[in-house]
């Protein structure tokens, strides 16, 4: 039973981790293609963050004895980069209604391996992935308070989901 919480915690900070390398490459290029405002220096502070919890997930790898899976760095870096220079032709609304759609699959992520650290008496790693998740939901927020008013927002939630 254990060895499939410690099996489960690292595939999900393996995912984690490729994760966070799209998700900050792609708010590089997003908060590049905006101009100066409120929004842009919060996105740059969200891309700090998403980097920050990369370093925190690879340090749990670590622990762990694992290492992130070179073949999906490789995909997700791809993503990340694309998603970045999409921002510059895409327009405003699609990115960040994407950005929150994926921190709020972030949210589970991170409790779910929360689950799996306590289950492993990994007491700072669970509350490392309990606070990292905090910091994904406060992105969530912000990115749907961006999107709430917009035109376009119905129609995108009926074909792509997130409330």
């Amino acid at each position: 039973m254990l060895e499939n919480a410690r099996q489960n915690l690292i595939r999900i900070l393996q995912n984690a981790h490729a994760g966070e390398l799209a998700a900050g490459f792609a708010y590089r290029g997003h908060w590049k293609s905006l101009r100066e405002s409120d929004e842009k220096k919060q996105i740059k502070i969200i891309e700090t963050e998403e980097w920050l919890h990369r370093d925190n997930v690879r340090k749990w790898l670590t622990e762990l004895g694992a290492e992130p899976r070179r073949l999906r760095e490789a995909v997700f870096w791809t993503i990340g980069q694309s998603l970045g220079v999409l921002c510059f032709v895409s327009g405003w609304f699609l990115p960040m209604y994407f950005a929150g759609r994926l921190e709020s699959q972030n949210i589970l992520e991170y409790e779910e391996a929360a689950k799996y650290a306590n289950e492993l008496n990994m007491k700072a790693c669970e509350r490392e992935m309990l606070e990292m998740s905090r910091v994904e939901a406060q992105h969530e927020e912000f990115f749907s308070r961006m999107v709430a008013a917009h035109r376009l927002l119905p129609v995108t939630k009926k074909f792509f989901g997130w409330s």
